[in-house]
């Protein structure tokens, strides 16, 4: 009798918020915005066979994302039936609402839950973003990881606790 691994019983949850990660270039005006996410395009691309469903519950970048935004991600991880959750946001703020999460954890309130953000430095629209490697490490780290809440950048995951974009190195770090 042939069984399932884990990851083939356990669907993962992924949450797109906007960011870099789905920006588009107006070539006509030389700015970024926002039109459609790129994930279920990256997940093809990425021949991707986790059982993912993909959920947009905003497309802000993450400057301009507020409490209220950050609240509804929470209580959108809360009510999530899946356990395992990937959600895609803007860099500049990622470190912030991994905290509100982890603090949200922390009560319990998403307790049993393991939750990755992640996101990339240049849009995946640019062919040399970032986005594509950081999607797929934070699918693997959401099927591996404790439950908690992680950050999965540069190739590498950090707990809410200890992380931070550095600017100047345009990376994440522990702190």
């Amino acid at each position: 009798m042939e069984t399932k691994n884990a990851q083939e019983r356990e669907p993962i949850r992924l949450f797109v918020t906007g960011g870099t990660f789905d920006k588009e270039y107006n070539e006509l005006t030389g700015q970024l915005y926002f039109h459609d996410s790129h994930v279920q395009e990256m997940l093809r691309l990425g021949r991707c066979l986790a059982g993912v469903e993909v959920r947009t519950l905003m497309m802000v970048d993450s400057l301009e994302m507020t409490v209220a935004d950050r609240q509804a991600i929470a209580d959108n991880c809360g009510s999530s039936r899946e356990r395992r959750i990937v959600i895609t946001h803007g860099t500049d703020t990622m470190a912030e609402t991994a905290a509100h999460l982890g603090q949200r954890f922390e009560a319990g309130d998403l307790a049993g839950k393991t939750i990755v953000l992640t996101g990339a430095m240049v849009p995946y629209k640019f062919g040399s973003s970032d986005g594509l490697f950081n999607l797929g490490v934070a699918l693997a780290l959401v099927q591996t990881l404790q439950p908690g809440v992680y950050v999965a950048m540069n190739g590498r995951w950090f707990d809410w606790r200890g992380v931070r974009k550095n600017r100047e190195r345009g990376i994440f770090e522990a702190i």
